[in-house]
């Protein structure tokens, strides 16, 4: 069980971290303001 050793342990908890703050910035920066603008966009077509 590699995951009790602490140098695994470490090595999956900064992998760890890293993946969910690149994921992070990915979707306050590409993903939000995409949908953002689909929905601005959206509520714009249909008052008209």
């Amino acid at each position: 069980m590699p995951q009790l050793i602490p140098f695994f342990f470490l090595n999956q908890l900064f992998y760890g971290f890293l993946t969910l703050f690149i994921l992070l910035i990915l979707v306050s920066k590409i993903i939000l303001p995409y949908i953002l603008k689909l929905n601005i966009v959206r509520s714009i077509i249909v008052k008209f």
